[in-house]
């Protein structure tokens, strides 16, 4: 794409909110992005220190994640494994449009975060939407992340407690609540208080390594499966053509890494849209094999009684498949309170913007401001995670919102890029590069309202 003249809405007077504050707010830096100065600021674009191999391990690293426990079942919806194959090899082709369109942006608008770039490009409006979207986004993924762990904590302990499963037998300190709490409140409630979140940077590495052993234990149950296991029915045609479109939200919430690729891009050595392209083409490439070996063999396995998470289909004394749990229970803890960091620090630049008020003036209020945030975010997720057992309830919706990060939003600002250059003569490829910005915004929003309503109508009321 060709580089706009200028950067784009770049008169942040016109907004009528504090431009300091916004300017402070730096929100959603990915943990494992060292912070980049603008271009201005700096001796050039090459300030970064990241180098392109590295970019492709981060981008891969934000892709993958616990929402992989939910792919098998999405086979399942989408009706076997020639649909779910097809549903994500066609959505990937705008995943990877989406992230180069926010790199070309952030180039044009001279910002280095995704939300400071749809301030920047699409104006007020979008940017606020962006803003909440990524507040509510981040508070529905830290709901899942602690029904994750209240998943896999019921089975290692089913493993563990060797007397039989009688009615009123279970002690209280078995009770599903009662270790979610005690695990949240010890272990995640400390972790989500601090005001900076630097010392988590290397949980990245065991992130990473949790999800690959997760996979490698999926395939390797599938090509050598248990002798209990007994034959299952493997759909292979989707019971409605709209069944299909129920696997969106999960593919969309797994592929989901928009929001922290801007940050990722201006991190580069070399920040140029070309090389981006291929660093996102190898990190989505990987992340689909990924995806693909975990929902293909889990639903393979399993077939059409495969569980919302697939780890919950295998037997509680398996001895793999529960390492396979401690891994994905500790990659949780991590990421809850990085998640949570990214979703308060988008509260407090709102409500920074709005009060214009600087963060050198609010220093002693920041502080309580920020405890009386967390805890209250925190017994909100916790609360619901409760009373909401099931991970593919919460996946419904917040894969809706994922849509928006990589098609709505980025659509909007390609449509806006291209409109605010100046040229007498619109070529055949400006309308192409318009023409496909509106198309991901109607594919976006069809997406977003289609899982929302079924969502909304089907899952929450069930």
């Amino acid at each position: 794409m060709a580089q706009a003249a200028g950067s784009i809405n770049t008169d942040y007077r016109d907004w009528e909110w504090s431009a300091d504050a916004g300017e402070r707010a730096r929100l959603l830096q990915s943990p494992s992005v060292e912070a980049v100065p603008k271009s201005g600021e700096s001796q050039g674009n090459g300030a970064g220190a990241t180098s392109a191999l590295g970019a492709v391990f981060i981008v891969v690293n934000a892709a993958l994640g616990a929402g992989l426990l939910n792919f098998p079942a999405a086979f399942n919806m989408a009706g076997g494994v020639a649909a779910g194959i097809a549903l994500q090899m066609c959505m990937l082709i705008f995943i990877i449009g989406g992230l180069v369109i926010l790199a070309y942006c952030s180039q044009a608008s001279n910002e280095r975060t995704y939300q400071e770039v749809v301030w920047a490009v699409c104006g007020k409006v979008p940017g606020v939407l962006c803003e909440v979207a990524i507040a509510v986004y981040t508070f529905g993924t830290c709901i899942a992340f602690l029904i994750i762990i209240g998943d896999q904590q019921d089975k290692i302990i089913a493993a563990l407690v060797t007397e039989p499963e009688e009615a009123g037998s279970s002690h209280w300190y078995t009770d599903r609540k009662f270790t979610i709490s005690i695990t949240a409140f010890l272990l995640i409630l400390p972790l989500s208080i601090p005001k900076e979140i630097g010392f988590q940077k290397y949980a990245s590495s065991l992130s990473v390594i949790g999800t690959w052993y997760v996979t490698a234990v999926i395939i390797i149950k599938y090509i050598w499966p248990d002798k209990e296991l007994v034959p299952v029915e493997i759909p292979t045609s989707p019971s409605t053509w709209m069944a299909v479109f129920n696997a969106m939200p999960t593919i969309c919430f797994g592929f989901q890494c928009h929001v922290s690729s801007v940050p990722v891009f201006n991190s580069m050595k070399q920040p140029e849209v070309k090389t981006w392209g291929a660093v996102v083409t190898a990190a989505m490439v990987i992340a689909l094999f990924v995806y693909t070996g975990t929902g293909v063999c889990g639903f393979l396995t399993f077939g059409a009684s495969v569980d919302q998470d697939v780890l919950l289909s295998y037997p509680s004394n398996d001895i793999p498949v529960a390492l396979a749990r401690a891994f994905i229970i500790l990659c949780v803890l991590t990421s809850y309170p990085i998640l949570h960091f990214c979703g308060r620090a988008v509260l407090e630049g709102l409500w920074l913007r709005y009060t214009g008020v600087t963060v050198e003036e609010d220093v002693v209020r920041e502080r309580r401001r920020r405890l009386l945030q967390t805890i209250s975010w925190f017994l909100l997720t916790l609360l619901l995670a409760l009373f909401i057992p099931d991970i593919g309830k919460v996946i419904s919706v917040i894969g809706g919102l994922a849509a928006c990060f990589i098609f709505v939003f980025p659509g909007l600002c390609l449509i806006q890029a291209k409109l605010s250059e100046i040229q007498e003569t619109r070529a055949v490829s400006w309308w192409a590069q318009v023409g496909y910005g509106v198309f991901m915004v109607t594919l976006g929003a069809f997406i977003f309202g289609q899982t929302t309503a079924n969502a909304i109508f089907v899952d929450l009321a069930a």
